[in-house]
């Protein structure tokens, strides 16, 4: 069975190279459809995205355009590809139903949340940004909504309470990925009814972009704890010490050590240094334990790091 899969960035290639090593030889990836090459890095040179450098070292086929709406070229490679099915991960646009329906077996999509939950561009940074202890992938029926399809297949996860984005994004991409080659082969026979989702149970997980990941130190430990684990590694939760803006990678809650502190003090304040780690002072009478955080043009620091390289004193403050 022909199957033209369309994903762009890595966590989309587990899945592709899960299609491609596929033991079934019924099933073969002949052609890939991914973003433009785009300009990346501080030096902003124009870098191939993760699923065409994969495509390309596995022979496949890629056609990388700048749109597929109103696309003769797009409409050609589909016609010269031929799929019976099409796969779609994490493509980065809504596909037109000319395009996502044009194969006979239509458009599956694997998706980072169990839906009808955290439809949309984040689902993972969302799930964690509100403490989520339990997650999973959904594999849907593409339609014209945004994540609205009716749902073939889900698989469930816990989430640890320090996990953060980029950890359960790995996970999630391979376990999407053993998902779509368990479903497939039940879908194409017609032993699998996707089941419609219930549209008043939708959420939604919109992109956070950078200018949205400043701390507030007036939120609880919990609130920014998670905000750090949700933001890691895009955009980073930033903060401004001594008139820098520096980003937070880890953190942790300060009562998990099973200690407390007389005086929390003024939200953002440094509380307390040690070997370990940097407490700071947050809303609602907490406080928070820096581990991991980066100067402007710097590497990242462990709090042992930060502690002896940059002096930091108790009564400085986060802002």
């Amino acid at each position: 069975m022909r199957v033209v899969f369309l994903g762009t960035p890595g966590f989309a290639v587990p899945a592709l190279q899960a299609l491609h090593n596929w033991s079934d030889p019924e099933y073969q990836v002949v052609g890939v459809i991914t973003q433009p090459d785009r300009p990346a890095g501080r030096g902003q040179i124009r870098t191939p995205p993760a699923v065409k450098v994969v495509a390309t070292e596995l022979g496949i086929p890629v056609f990388q355009p700048e749109r597929l709406r109103d696309n003769p070229a797009a409409q050609k490679f589909l016609e010269e590809t031929d799929p019976l099915l099409m796969v779609v991960v994490a493509f980065g646009t809504i596909l037109a139903p000319e395009f996502f329906g044009y194969p006979p077996l239509g458009t599956l999509n694997v998706h980072a949340s169990l839906l009808p939950s955290y439809r949309g561009a984040a689902p993972v940074v969302h799930t964690l940004l509100n403490g989520e202890r339990e997650t999973g992938v959904t594999i849907m029926k593409v339609d014209e909504g945004m994540d609205t399809g009716a749902i073939v297949s889900q698989s469930r996860l816990e989430v640890g309470s320090d996990t953060n984005a980029a950890e359960l994004e790995e996970v999630l991409a391979h376990r999407g990925a053993e998902l779509l080659i368990q479903t497939i082969p039940n879908y194409v026979a017609g032993e699998s009814q996707p089941v419609a989702q219930k549209g008043e149970q939708a959420s939604y997980a919109p992109r956070i972009g950078k200018e949205e990941a400043r701390i507030d130190w007036s939120w609880p430990d919990l609130r920014i704890h998670n905000w750090v684990r949700a933001l890691n590694p895009r955009p980073a939760a930033k903060t401004v010490f001594r008139g820098k803006e520096v980003k937070l990678w880890r953190t942790s809650r300060f009562k998990e050590y099973g200690q407390q502190l007389d005086d929390c003090g003024s939200p953002g304040a440094i509380l307390s240094l040690d070997r370990r780690r940097i407490i700071v002072s947050c809303g609602e009478a907490t406080c928070l334990s820096i581990e991991e955080i980066q100067m402007p043009n710097r590497k990242r620091l462990s709090a042992v790091e930060f502690i002896n390289g940059i002096n930091p004193q108790v009564g400085e403050s986060f802002t």
